[in-house]
């Protein structure tokens, strides 16, 4: 991915150009098709490349600056300990549809779960959130300390376990609170609560962590901004 990428970069692979064949690749990385795909799947959604359909994949343009991480999503992945962060909850249990889901996993493989509940000042609880790692992955970390992590999740495995996270996938709806939810986020009786389930994944392409977290919509408001090239 990163030679590929390093050849459109210089123009090797000029605007406009077809990128060689899957096989092509194949042999001359001398690896397997799913790391080609994966690779050039990443490309895509880097907006390096394009498909078209029949064709084959041709270069783009440069993409333009990066997209940054939004506020939320920074607010959830980077820093556990900033704010009024409450520990819930770390065990091990068996992966619950969504988390199997986010994870490419087969649903009830163990993983842990951290959850926390974030209150602010003049409001309240406004998210309460659960980590699920595959127990793997887990293994050799603090993420099943009940203490938050300072450097924040992101930071701890990329040092812990040497990955390097490439894209995360985001997803929101909304469903009835639970009972448990109605407890901790101090909501009313047949409230509702927004829910985001983020996937994280490394370079690569592979899941690594997921991060489900239901709020309450009245307290929390998701801001976004994007580039329309």
């Amino acid at each position: 991915m990163n030679a590929l990428q390093a050849r459109i970069e210089d123009g090797t692979y000029a605007s406009g150009v077809m990128l060689p064949s899957e096989t092509a690749l194949m042999k001359e990385f001398d690896t397997s098709r799913p790391t080609v795909v994966r690779s050039l799947e990443i490309l895509r959604q880097d907006g390096w490349i394009e498909t078209q359909q029949g064709k084959g994949r041709f270069v783009r343009s440069k993409p333009p600056g990066k997209r940054s991480i939004p506020a939320h999503a920074a607010a959830l992945l980077m820093d556990e300990a900033e704010g009024r962060v409450r520990i819930v909850d770390v065990t091990e249990v068996p992966a619950p549809a969504r988390a199997s889901f986010a994870l490419d996993i087969r649903e009830g493989a163990p993983v842990v779960v951290r959850r926390r509940l974030v209150s602010v000042d003049g409001l309240g609880p406004v998210e309460l959130g659960s980590v699920y790692v595959p127990v793997d992955l887990a293994d050799g970390t603090a993420v099943g300390s009940p203490s938050p992590l300072p450097e924040g999740l992101l930071e701890h495995l990329g040092k812990s376990k040497g990955l390097q996270f490439g894209h995360v996938t985001e997803r929101i709806s909304a469903r009835p609170a639970t009972d448990e939810e109605l407890d901790l986020l101090e909501i009313g009786a047949g409230d509702w609560v927004l829910t985001v389930l983020f996937a994280v994944h490394t370079r690569d392409g592979l899941p690594a962590f997921a991060l489900d977290v239901a709020v309450p919509p009245a307290r929390h408001e998701f801001e976004d901004s994007f580039p329309l090239t």
